[in-house]
């Protein structure tokens, strides 16, 4: 990485984090566009994540103290979230918490411990799909979503495997096997977004109940999902572990065909040539961030490092660049994506391209972020 580069990026973390707080988040561009307070949510919850790996990584105490002052704005002394309600049955709001197992294990501070046990009970009594599924949301019945997968999969592996000598693993484990079995095309080797158990939805295809396209974030997040649930995975899961590790060794075999020149990927990865398609950057770095850490983890091949560079080097020649004032900016990244809803989102080419393109928002920077730190690491080795 050019010197130049990697002074910018420092430059802007801290233009972030001068402009942010708990409860005004300058990178959480959903917040900011609807005008509401903050509340427990994964957007901030991935800056944090990428915040702690820098501190782990740089020794800098500044990420540390912000990414602490911020979860402390929600976790009360009795493990109490604030604005966290289980009852809402979203996986995304597991997936904050995984941050708490770092705090545990830095401070010992018990609140951080009982923070965690409560968010451990949404998963007790999480809607499932009938072969054993989380549902992606209580109000997106019998559906699930790669984005899921990593919202809750590598929160439930830890603490299984912290807390609960390893009781419930297999449950994690089968969940995966759940998805490369409804969700895998047999083709491509690409996962689709969403599958709908009931094939009641109108997006939802009547024979295999999957949506119509490949979402670039949706693979990034499941690329994460499974380094990040391998990670958490004791040894003696050996071939539970190494059935999650060949499920990203395929997948990064089934992408790369479909990586730019450029080193990035496209929002419907697929079909580059599509009208209205562009290169995106959320979906990009979350795969180049997964690749490089299971290299360095020695999960995969080390030929797989160059796949992961070549994407965090795209991103940095086609996104990053300077405002009018001097400050710096990351843009190509997608606001937000889904199926269903009350805007009626269909999965369909058109759709995916027409939600808002944005700048400087956590979906995207936070991963750039940690792929960044995985940049350092391999440097620094």
């Amino acid at each position: 990485m050019k010197k130049e580069t990697a002074e910018q990026i420092s430059e802007y973390i801290e233009y972030l984090l001068d402009n942010s707080s708990a409860e005004k988040p300058m990178w959480n561009k959903e917040l900011v566009l609807e005008g509401k307070p903050n509340k427990w949510n994964y957007i901030d919850g991935c800056m944090i994540t990428a915040l702690l790996s820098l501190y782990d990584m740089t020794g800098r105490e500044r990420y540390y103290e912000f990414a602490k002052d911020f979860v402390d704005y929600f976790v009360q002394e009795d493990g109490s979230i604030r604005t966290y309600n289980i009852k809402e049955y979203n996986l995304d709001n597991i997936n904050t918490a995984s941050n708490l197992f770092f705090l545990y294990d830095k401070t010992k501070d018990p609140k951080y411990k009982l923070a965690l046990d409560h968010v451990r009970e949404q998963l007790e009594t999480m809607p499932r799909t009938k072969e054993g599924s989380f549902w992606h949301k209580d109000i997106y019945p019998n559906q699930v979503w790669l984005d899921g997968l990593y919202m809750a999969e590598p929160f439930y592996m830890q603490y299984e495997t912290k807390f609960r000598n390893m009781e419930n693993c297999n449950d994690v484990i089968h969940q995966f096997k759940n998805v490369e079995k409804h969700m895998k095309d047999p083709k491509t080797g690409l996962y689709y977004h969403g599958y709908d158990e009931s094939r009641e939805m109108y997006w939802a295809d009547p024979v295999t109940g999957c949506s119509p396209n490949f979402w670039l974030r949706s693979l990034g997040w499941f690329s994460l999902a499974l380094c990040e649930t391998a990670n958490a995975c004791d040894e003696s899961l050996y071939y539970e572990k190494r059935y999650l590790i060949s499920l990203l060794e395929n997948l990064a075999d089934a992408l790369l065909p479909f990586q730019d020149k450029c080193g990035m990927f496209y929002q419907v990865p697929d079909k580059p040539d599509a009208e209205g398609n562009y290169l995106e950057t959320s979906g990009t770095a979350l795969i180049a961030y997964a690749l490089l850490k299971a290299v360095r983890l020695g999960f995969i091949s080390p030929r797989y490092a160059e796949m992961g560079v070549k994407a965090f080097d795209g991103i940095c020649d086609s996104y990053l660049s300077k405002n009018a004032d001097g400050t710096l900016k990351l843009g190509g990244i997608c606001l937000v994506a889904g199926l269903g809803g009350k805007t009626h989102r269909d999965g369909s080419l058109e759709y995916y391209f027409s939600e808002p393109v944005v700048e400087n928002e956590a979906k995207g920077v936070a991963p750039f972020l940690l792929a960044y730190t995985e940049i350092l690491r391999r440097e620094n080795s």
